[in-house]
């Protein structure tokens, strides 16, 4: 069975750190923009962070720059997302999805949501709360 499969979501204080792992499972990686895509309770779902396929080029939507950090285990197919200073406004429901590089014009606009993305996993949730 194709699927993705996401794990490290937690309750966090604020400013504490989280580590999510993105699991693929029946495909591999390979040739794939990985995308991290949250969404909070009441609004509408958003782009995190994405990495193309060759782990040479990554995107990160303003508000996480500089306090989350993508990476690719191509190997192990593997996306992960480490996320530091964690604030309230982080806290919600954090998905990975997976496009084949070569149908879409950049990952910027993979994690703007202007493409439709081939698999997606089922989310794990992130609460941030003192």
């Amino acid at each position: 069975q194709v699927q993705l499969v996401e794990s490290g979501g937690g309750l966090v204080q604020p400013g504490g750190s989280l580590r999510l792992s993105c699991a693929a499972s029946g495909f591999t990686l390979d040739g794939y923009i990985i995308g991290w895509f949250r969404q909070a309770t009441g609004k509408e779902r958003e782009g995190v962070s994405c990495i193309s396929s060759s782990d040479d080029d990554t995107f990160y939507v303003d508000s996480e720059k500089g306090r989350f950090t993508i990476s690719r285990d191509n190997a192990n197919s593997t996306v992960t997302l480490q996320m530091n200073s964690l604030k309230p406004e982080d806290a919600a429901v954090y998905s990975c999805a997976a496009v084949k590089q070569y149908a879409v014009g950049s990952i910027k606009g993979v994690c703007w949501g202007y493409y439709d993305m081939d698999h997606w996993g089922k989310g794990t949730l992130v609460t941030v709360s003192p």
